[in-house]
């Protein structure tokens, strides 16, 4: 039991030094939010049999307690990966570039849109809020990439949805799955009433 404590305490703590703190940045109604972006790493076969393999080391006389621990070992670099790559992508996604990269990505992986709907999509946002993920509509209150608004309905995705861009995108994709079936559909939707 004492080693789940530990490499779950020492997951955790890798973790969260890979999440980047910043100073509090003001927003258009003179508020400030912290600039923090949490990871929310997905379920996947890796953390779970990494879990299982820490209540199933055998330590009786003469088991290959060295496998296991290899084994352990291996799981938990995956994670640190995983985490790294997750940390990585948010990063890039700061950016105008990256967050077209991200969304682009996101698309063809989730939702297996192809080019016709990424060029719907970046005219979308691209009018919404040229893909500034700090983008905030003083008037209505509408934030981020998306435009979301309310824009507290991220939160559905993650609550770091001021700082994050890829949580975002991810909403954002979400919202236009769900209401208009396809992000060209959405476009046509904005076309007409200049709002989706």
């Amino acid at each position: 039991m004492s080693k789940h404590r530990f490499n779950s305490r020492a997951l955790w703590t890798l973790v969260a030094t890979l999440i980047l703190i910043s100073t509090a940045q003001p927003t258009a109604y003179g508020l400030e939010f912290p600039m923090t972006t949490s990871i929310s790493l997905p379920a996947s076969a890796n953390l779970t049999m990494s879990l299982s393999l820490n209540s199933e080391v055998d330590l009786s006389e003469g088991a290959p307690l060295y496998t296991q621990l290899d084994k352990r070992a291996n799981l938990f670099a995956s994670q640190m990966a995983l985490a790294a790559a997750v940390s990585q992508q948010v990063e890039m996604a700061r950016t105008i570039v990256g967050a077209k990269m991200v969304a682009k990505s996101i698309m063809l992986s989730e939702y297996a849109w192809g080019a016709d709907q990424y060029t719907c999509l970046n005219r979308l946002w691209t009018r919404e809020s040229h893909w500034n993920y700090r983008a905030h509509n003083k008037r209505s209150g509408a934030h981020g990439i998306p435009q979301a608004l309310p824009a507290i309905r991220m939160e559905v995705i993650s609550s770091d949805w001021r700082t994050n861009p890829v949580t975002q995108i991810r909403w954002g994709l979400r919202y236009i799955e769900a209401r208009y079936d396809s992000p060209c559909k959405a476009w046509a939707k904005f076309r007409r009433s200049n709002y989706y």
